[in-house]
């Protein structure tokens, strides 16, 4: 079963998977922690949260432009994308040793430095290793192997918490996948063939190919709409989950994000991109009401937990095969530089925003505005999508 799903694939792209896996593996013991850590051992609150989750998405997304631009113009992109893997690795476990927020704030900071750097890379080595009609199933196979790794980080999160660590002991742990994810990715990969180098056109809005224009500009809505995945921690412990239980919740939606990621972009392959985004962005406007409106129990927070990180993981294909089907062929690195500093520049407003409405007006509120921007994005992609004929 598995060998179908991933036939074709070449081995840059599965190695790419496997280092993905790793790294989560390592990111994953810290992030469902980080919130309840901020808020329960630092002392602060859910803005707080909001501006350190938002700053260090937006501190990635003119990186994220930046690397693909070099990618793009002869720099090594296996350099870039090692250096930004090191970067992550070295900074994330340090967290263990924060004494105030602006400590958290800091690393985070360099963590996140590190996913500018190689994510772009990274996307136009997978978009590039594979044909158009394997393309799906590229970048669905390897949002599977993130996720697969996001669910066994929070598994040995949860075996070290039970065996009596503490959260700071956790972090310094998570040390260990990310020195084998490194070594992993500089033995497995093969760089790039070498081509001759010649500095392509600039890249031009007018000149992107209009469904890549669609989606960009609704995904910049549809980020300043997102709930970052610390708020739904919050909200989870709030409405009844145990602490000791939150990585066993986040690895649990992870193992459904995994199932679900390859599976979604073999039918954006299938049916086409557009209505496997469409439908999986709808689904989240219906995810976060049904959160906002709950009541409190620890039953209903598993299934909406859950149900809310399937409608996350059902696009993540879709969208960045979109983006390597309508890309210039000489500039791809740089397409996916613009699509993630769209998106992730908004992050920060965002974030603060959902943070800022919860602590002063309450988290249905906050729930609610999410859910109404993210349907506002829907209607402006289907709108663009439709004027433009398509």
């Amino acid at each position: 079963m598995v060998r179908s799903l991933i036939r074709g694939l070449p081995r840059n792209v599965l190695v790419l998977g496997a280092v993905s896996l790793l790294n989560d593996t390592a990111s994953e013991m810290i992030t469902p922690l980080l919130p309840v850590f901020l808020t329960l051992t630092l002392g602060v609150g859910p803005a707080i949260v909001g501006v350190i989750e938002g700053l260090a998405e937006a501190t990635a997304s003119l990186l994220k432009l930046v690397s693909g631009w070099l990618a793009d113009r002869g720099w090594n992109s296996k350099r870039l994308v090692v250096g930004g893997y090191a970067l992550s690795n070295a900074a994330r476990p340090l967290i263990g040793l924060a004494a105030g927020w602006w400590w958290v704030m800091g690393l985070r900071f360099l963590d996140r430095i590190g996913k500018g750097l190689r994510t772009s890379p990274r996307d136009a080595m997978i978009a590039a290793a594979v044909p158009g009609e394997l393309r799906g199933r590229a970048f669905g196979f390897h949002r599977g192997m993130d996720h697969a790794g996001a669910m066994i980080g929070p598994l040995l999160a949860f075996l070290l918490l039970s065996a009596g660590l503490g959260m700071r002991e956790v972090f310094f742990v998570s040390a260990i996948p990310g020195i084998i994810a490194l070594l992993v990715l500089v033995a497995g990969i093969e760089p790039p063939p070498t081509v001759p180098v010649s500095v392509p056109p600039a890249l031009r809005w007018r000149d992107l190919d209009r469904q890549l224009r669609a989606l960009i500009l609704a995904s910049t809505g549809l980020a300043l709409a997102s709930v970052p995945e610390a708020f739904i921690v919050l909200w989870a412990v709030g409405s009844g989950l145990e602490i000791v239980y939150v990585p066993l919740i986040w690895a649990a939606a992870h193992l459904v994000k995994a199932a679900v990621s390859l599976p979604a972009g073999i039918l954006s392959d299938r049916i086409g991109r557009v209505p496997v985004v469409v439908g999986g962005w709808g689904a989240r406007v219906i995810l976060l009401l049904l959160i906002g409106f709950s009541a409190d129990g620890p039953a209903l927070v598993w299934l909406l937990f859950i149900g809310y990180g399937v409608t996350l993981a059902f696009t993540e294909g879709a969208e960045r095969a979109l983006i390597g089907d309508h890309a210039p062929a000489a500039q791809k690195a740089t397409a996916f530089g613009v699509y993630h500093m769209a998106t992730s520049l908004v992050l920060l407003p965002g974030a603060f925003l959902f943070g800022a409405i919860w602590e002063w007006a309450g988290r249905t509120t906050a729930f609610l505005t999410a859910a109404v921007l993210t349907a506002l994005s829907v209607a402006a992609l289907l709108a663009v999508l439709k004027k433009e004929g398509t």
